[in-house]
């Protein structure tokens, strides 16, 4: 039995020596540590020797086990700095070599033209206010001078979840909740950016959602030309100070007087395709709050007068970027987005 041990003790620190890799020095060990290895089946005869014998071949066995534990120990040390070694010398980097561009995005286009047009108000003083898209009857219409039944809600064919809750079909009730705020004080000055919903049919113009901005401002002698000069301000500031703009009548049930403003073309007035060969574009409705409004808000109609205007940004964009459909912002066609990284 002493002989086996010795025996056994050669030959593992043979393989052990031999080993050029750690998976085949993990082999070794279980095949002469493990369990069922031939120290352990040694070690279970002990039993047919004498009193004597016992301890000299029960100390052997463990001096053998411990040698080899050390040189197993040794090995996977010097195997583990070669590997890293090997590795680190596959995996070398010139750092002379260019470096590889990485590939970046950008603002979607009509973000970025939300984000144009609210820096524009912040500078003149604004704030930005927000509200829910899903909507009461009573603010998306009755705060806004449109009671039930009125003719103009059919210009806003509504998505409606209750007979008193709908999809908002523009920002405005975001201006009655916040006059409602106020509680009858001036000033207020916000401009409301959101989604909203009407019920119409997709094609490259329309859209069943789109993007809406709309500006209030409440105060004492707010007067017509306010709304005008800053108008003005805004068409200059978006599409270049050669731009003029125009105010044509028109009717919204929340404001009185009413207007649509036209923007001078970027063909000069000559006439192209863009403007219809009429030299203008139509960008926003604008007018001053309706007095039922302002009452309905808790101002008094008296004392406070105020202006109001709503635009697309949708058209805002199709205009500054020549883009000729409106479904092209929600396809998320990426070689669409990819015209506008340097935009």
């Amino acid at each position: 039995m002493e002989d086996r041990l010795k025996q056994l003790q050669a030959e593992a620190l043979e393989k052990i020596e031999q080993a050029e890799d750690l998976k085949t020095l993990n082999d070794i060990r279980v095949a002469y540590l493990g369990k069922k290895g031939p120290i352990t089946e040694v070690l279970r005869g002990m039993g047919k020797l004498s009193p004597e014998e016992r301890p000299v071949i029960g100390q052997l066995a463990n001096d053998v086990r411990a040698a080899i534990q050390v040189k197993l120990e040794e090995k996977q040390e010097k195997l583990s700095k070669l590997e890293v070694e090997q590795k680190l010398a596959a995996e070398t980097v010139d750092v002379t070599l260019p470096g590889r561009p990485v590939r970046t995005g950008n603002h979607h286009p009509l973000t970025a033209v939300i984000e144009e047009i609210e820096d524009l108000f912040i500078g003149m003083g604004y704030t930005i206010a927000e509200g829910p898209e899903v909507e009461k009857d009573y603010y998306n219409f009755e705060a806004l001078n449109l009671p039930k039944g009125h003719p103009a809600r059919d210009m806003q064919d509504s998505f409606y979840i209750t007979e008193e809750i709908l999809l908002r079909t523009h920002t405005s009730p975001v201006q009655a909740r916040t006059m409602e705020k106020h509680e009858g004080l001036g000033p207020v000055k916000i401009i409301c950016p959101g989604k909203v919903y009407r019920r119409d049919n997709d094609d490259a113009t329309h859209s069943h959602q789109f993007m809406q901005i709309e500006g209030l401002v409440v105060d004492e002698n707010i007067r017509m030309s306010d709304l005008k000069g800053t108008l003005e301000v805004f068409a200059k500031k978006l599409f270049g100070e050669d731009r003029k703009i125009r105010l044509r009548p028109s009717f919204f049930p929340f404001t009185e007087p009413s207007v649509e403003v036209d923007v001078s073309c970027m063909c000069g007035g000559d006439g192209c395709s863009v403007c219809k060969h009429t030299g203008w574009i139509e960008i926003l409705g604008a007018g001053m709050v309706h007095p039922n409004v302002l009452e309905m808000a808790g101002f008094d109609s008296k004392k406070y007068t105020g202006f109001a205007f709503g635009m697309g940004p949708e058209r805002i964009a199709m205009l500054k970027y020549g883009i000729d459909d409106i479904r092209h912002f929600y396809t998320n066609d990426i070689r669409f987005l990819k015209q506008f990284n340097r935009a």
